[in-house]
């Protein structure tokens, strides 16, 4: 096939809002700091180097150095981890949810356009440090995001409750769906590495953080991938003084609510609430609300006054939570960050929060677009190049692409546009006789127009489904092979998880796409395995 990969623009996978994003349009730039270019971290660099408190790295340090003392650790993480406390080391985050054995395949192209955007980094700016993270969201407690993975089409499905925040959770009974997974997996090489890496991530861990945690660095710790828990006290009392700002004064809600208007002419992704904390605790996790000159826990008894849950803060600052509007803010307070990396949606939401971080006096990181892949087998190539199709006809939505195949293996036209022509033709005549006569004739002639141009449209539309019919085998091997591509007419890394593709590449797998992804490049790619 003549190309590997395509623009996000021209995928028609990818929302107004990022496409404008992409382009660079103007009326966005308002809404970020710098657009993600080799050239633009240098100023990145530059103004986080100056607006950041370096004595949070401490804590970061200590923090992370807690959090991997019962994990094997790479030399390259444990140098990552070190590197962490000198002032010309900056990060490069990606975030992500605990999803049940990753989750979809895009969790692995968000860690590794993070891992691939340090390596370019190093390069061009030799006289620093660029560390890939993965922030885990273990504070999440929305359990029916995460619950379950797709192996081939089957959904493998947690059957637990969880009402706190998930990386709490315990793995406990995860026994049966590890031997139910077994059985779909087989009995090759790759699928005992893959049930040997299930069974130790889950079935020898307590807690969801530790066992995503331990998933994570058994598939990117050789890259020196830093993951991070940042539910966590010490990391927390950083978050303090914003905390108290959000309690006191709702900056957030006001500062996200000029940047909606900006975004009027998009669909919103996120809408901020008056506080945007949660209380915690190990199985709830609440909104924050402030009613009557009190501070109440949604859905609890819990209230206090504003003395007492100041004072809370200063305590225990980990039963303060952020929600996704105070995230962003909490990482890039503790990270000496660059970059969030994140999809479409994130980025999304990404753009409603600059004039918070003004107001915060915090730096605003460079939003950049995570790499986007198609994994296709050499025979599907094959079928495709059999069936004449470009990646951009397989992209395309079924029935446009459905067709566009029929006009293409139609031996004579079934666009009846010329008739179409002709008729405005006839009766641009016929208004020229109606006007030398009377009202009536007119409105005849009109009458007579509708009726004969829906004809013909009813007519060009019966003509493509008897082609379609007719041509019913080469079109199936179409829609067979696009399916394939597109589960559930959807982006195949939303749909499948990676051991699918792990049974065929094994160890192979995440060098060959390491390989092949340049985050800078806002390319949808098509990877051949």
């Amino acid at each position: 096939m003549p190309t590997d990969c395509i623009s996000f623009q021209s995928s028609g996978y990818f929302s107004k809002l990022m496409q404008d994003y992409l382009d660079q349009k103007p009326e966005l730039k308002p809404l970020y700091n710098h657009f993600p270019s080799l050239e633009n971290f240098g100023k990145q660099i530059a103004e986080k180097s100056a607006n950041f408190d370096h004595n949070n790295r401490t804590a970061l340090v200590e923090t992370l150095e807690k959090q991997y003392q019962n994990i094997e650790i790479s030399e390259s993480t444990q140098h990552n981890i070190a590197l962490l406390k000198l002032e010309n080391t900056f990060t490069i985050t990606t975030g992500h949810q605990l999803n049940l054995f990753s989750g979809p395949l895009y969790f692995l192209y968000k860690i590794i356009s993070t891992i691939n955007l340090t390596k370019e980094l190093k390069s061009k700016y030799p006289s620093y440090n660029f560390v890939p993270v993965y922030w885990m969201a273990t504070e999440d407690h929305d359990f029916e995001e995460i619950n379950y993975f797709n192996f081939k089409g089957k959904k493998i499905r947690w059957n637990a409750e969880s009402t706190g925040p998930v990386g709490r959770l315990s793995t406990e009974g995860l026994e049966n769906l590890f031997e139910i997974y077994s059985q779909e997996l087989g009995s090759s090489t790759n699928a005992n590495a893959l049930k040997k890496l299930f069974e130790n991530a889950y079935l020898k861990h307590e807690n969801l953080a530790d066992a995503t945690r331990f998933l994570a660095n058994a598939l990117f710790s050789s890259y020196g991938l830093v993951i991070i828990d940042a539910d966590d006290t010490n990391l927390k009392r950083a978050f303090i003084p914003f905390v108290k700002e959000e309690l006191e004064n709702q900056t957030s809600f006001k500062a996200v609510q000029k940047s909606i208007e900006a975004l009027s002419a998009y669909t919103v992704q996120v809408n901020p609430r008056e506080i945007n904390l949660f209380y915690i605790e190990d199985k709830l996790r609440e909104r924050i609300i402030f009613e009557n000159d009190k501070y109440l826990v949604n859905n609890t008894r819990i209230s206090f006054s504003k003395e007492e849950i100041l004072k809370l803060l200063e305590s225990n600052p980990e039963k303060f939570s952020p929600n996704v509007i105070m995230r962003p803010l909490y990482q890039e307070i503790i990270l000496p960050n660059l970059c969030y990396i994140g999809g479409g949606g994130e980025i999304a939401y990404w753009l409603e929060l600059k004039a918070f971080f003004e107001a915060a006096n915090i730096t605003f990181p460079i939003l950049l677009v995570r790499n986007s892949v198609l994994l296709a087998t050499e025979k599907q190539v094959k079928k495709a190049d059999n069936l004449n199709l470009t990646w951009k006809d397989l992209f395309s939505k079924s029935e446009n692409l459905v067709n566009e195949i029929t006009h293409k293996l139609s031996p004579f036209p079934i666009d009846l546009t010329p008739q179409k022509e002709a008729l405005e033709k006839q009766f641009a005549y016929l208004f020229e006789l109606a006007e030398k006569t009377d009202k009536s004739f007119s409105g005849a002639v009109k009458a007579q127009e509708v009726k004969q141009k829906k004809g013909i449209e009813n007519l060009e539309k019966r003509l493509l489904k008897a082609q379609k019919r007719k041509l019913a085998d080469q079109l199936e091997r179409v829609t067979d092979l696009q399916c394939e591509l597109f589960p559930n007419n959807s982006l195949q890394e939303r749909q499948a998880n990676f051991s699918e593709f792990y049974l065929e590449k094994g160890e192979q797998l995440i060098p060959l796409i390491i390989q092949k992804l340049k985050p800078l490049e806002h390319n949808f790619d098509i990877i051949i395995i």
